[in-house]
């Protein structure tokens, strides 16, 4: 994994100053407090930092943010649709225990038997999935109230109990 981590992305512009509505996955109202960059994907896979002037919540899923060297609305403009990401360190800080996200990192156990360690979350309306490697494949752990048993926060595993079959589909 590496030490960057996707929290959402650019949603709009707010205001004619060049302030940005960052629509986040962090699970918790709050502001970019002490976060000193943020990294825009400019290309799949090409994340460059920009330097946060100022961040503000407005609710639990939005934050109005300032980048240094963005002060006006249409300068603003491009950064609509990028995808954002922060330091995991970071990431940690600001990230609430309960959002799915805060997964990222702990290790999957079925039945007892660890089988991998998250590596992505994607959320979805009606479940979870856990993207993991799995017997050098990767494999997607469905999350909800039939397969998830417990989350040991202090041991960050997940232990879930997965329907019979599922992981031979990737092994």
């Amino acid at each position: 994994m590496s030490d960057l981590v996707h929290i959402g992305k650019i949603v709009a512009t707010f205001g004619v100053k060049g302030e940005l509505v960052l629509k986040h996955a962090l699970g918790k109202k709050t502001a970019l407090d002490g976060v000193e960059a943020i990294f825009v994907e400019e290309t799949k896979g090409m994340q460059l930092p920009y330097f946060v002037k100022l961040s503000k919540a407005k609710n639990e899923e939005e934050i109005h943010i300032k980048i240094d060297g963005v002060d006006t609305k249409e300068s603003a403009h491009r950064f609509i649709q990028k995808n954002i990401w922060l330091q995991d360190d970071d990431f940690r800080k600001l990230v609430g225990a309960a959002s799915p996200i805060a997964l990222l990192g702990f290790t999957v156990v079925n039945e007892g038997e660890v089988i991998g360690t998250v590596e992505q979350v994607i959320e979805q309306p009606h479940q979870v999935l856990l993207q993991i490697q799995y017997k050098g494949n990767e494999a997607l752990i469905p999350l909800h109230a039939e397969t998830l048993d417990k989350v040991d926060q202090k041991k960050k595993q997940v232990h879930v109990t997965l329907p019979d079959g599922l992981l031979e589909i990737y092994g």
